[in-house]
């Protein structure tokens, strides 16, 4: 089979690989049909998780249909279409069962491209299927659907129900790329008072406008003078991180109002100061994470019912075989206009490399 390896930091081919098969009984083998790029994916070859080896796989998201299943799999079967979660949870461990997933002590959690090969490929293994694939209704388009891989479910946990977002609340979020943006569609869900984005990117900022911020600021607009503007000085209840960089986080921790709440979603290569003296005194409450992914049934089962719409974050679609392109394409969003880029094989996909997809 094809796939994309990394071969060390700032190096990335497509190139062939042994075809996976089943070690495990709890594995499923699963035929790719459409993929994305993460942003982590992008700080992996940046070498910001020097966890990833030369030669891995890369990849944790992707819609497909199994072709073959360990004999202790009930919950798939062969020739079934499904989601592969970002993160794959033994199901035993103590965080398990507390379905804190992303910590599964098992041999699960995040793997996939991680710490065994992963889905940038034509064919996957996935372990723990009955809990990392959930098959999809026939209603639901794959590149829909592959966002709720991570970039939704990241999002509504780490950031929205971390964050406590409520009705009436000033939410910030700082990053307005696929992960922030989905913020501001899963935030809407709780009717807060006003959503401001920020970010460096005017074309990401007229996105989030579309998907329902009410007031938007670049890096140089003084955003944090905005928040105040809008709060009378108080500043905001909720302030979402989705950048990974420790000028966006120290900003964050200047937004949020006494008794606030700050949510990191970004993913964070160098350390960030945590202002202690500015912050003890205003009963800040602080919370960082990885997905557990245990709210991805929800969500699927609000986008096959309409209530969740993801195709406004899809705005480059390639096909499998142009993998480097994509990666070069999204990894330059800021000069190319990429949000989220969106591969598939060649009979799921009409692809015109590199052009944005139309959205009307």
């Amino acid at each position: 089979m094809k796939a994309l390896v990394f071969q060390g930091t700032g190096r990335v081919q497509w190139q062939d690989m042994p075809d996976p098969g089943i070690k495990d009984s709890a594995d499923a083998i699963v035929r790719v049909e459409a993929v994305t790029i993460c942003g982590t994916d992008l700080h992996i070859v940046k070498g910001d998780v020097p966890e990833v080896e030369p030669g891995r796989v890369l990849g944790h998201e992707a819609v497909g249909t199994v072709v073959e299943t360990g004999q202790d799999v009930r919950t798939v079967v062969p020739g079934e279409r499904v989601l592969i979660s970002c993160v794959s949870p033994c199901g035993r461990c103590r965080f398990c069962r507390e379905s804190r997933y992303g910590q599964c002590l098992g041999g699960g959690g995040w793997v996939l491209g991680h710490t065994i090969d992963g889905t940038q490929a034509e064919y996957a293994r996935v372990p723990f299927a009955d809990l990392s694939v959930h098959p999809l209704p026939n209603a639901v388009d794959s590149f829909d659907a592959v966002l709720l891989a991570d970039v939704f479910p990241t999002s509504y946990e780490v950031g929205v129900l971390n964050g406590a977002v409520r009705p009436g609340d000033t939410v910030v979020v700082v990053g307005a790329g696929p992960i922030g943006l989905a913020a501001i569609t899963t935030a809407r869900l709780y009717s807060p008072g006003r959503i401001v984005a920020v970010d460096l990117a005017t074309t990401r900022l007229e996105a989030a406008r579309r998907l329902g911020a009410d007031a938007t600021a670049t890096a140089d607009e003084e955003p944090e003078q905005l928040v105040a503007d809008l709060t009378d000085g108080l500043g905001a209840d909720v302030v979402m991180e989705a950048v990974g960089v420790p000028e966006t986080f120290e900003m964050c921790t200047r937004m949020a109002r006494p008794g606030g709440r700050i949510a990191n979603i970004g993913v964070h290569g160098r350390p960030a100061i945590l202002h202690l003296e500015d912050l003890w005194i205003k009963d800040i409450t602080l919370t960082t994470g990885l997905v557990d992914t245990v709210s991805t049934p929800v969500l699927l089962s609000m986008m096959a019912s309409g209530r969740l719409s993801t195709a406004e974050l899809v705005t480059h679609r390639f096909e499998l075989g142009q993998m480097e392109e994509a990666y070069d394409v999204f990894g330059r969003a800021a000069e190319t206009g990429a949000v989220k880029v969106a591969l598939g094989s060649p009979q799921h996909t009409v692809v015109e490399a590199a052009q944005p997809v139309a959205r009307g």
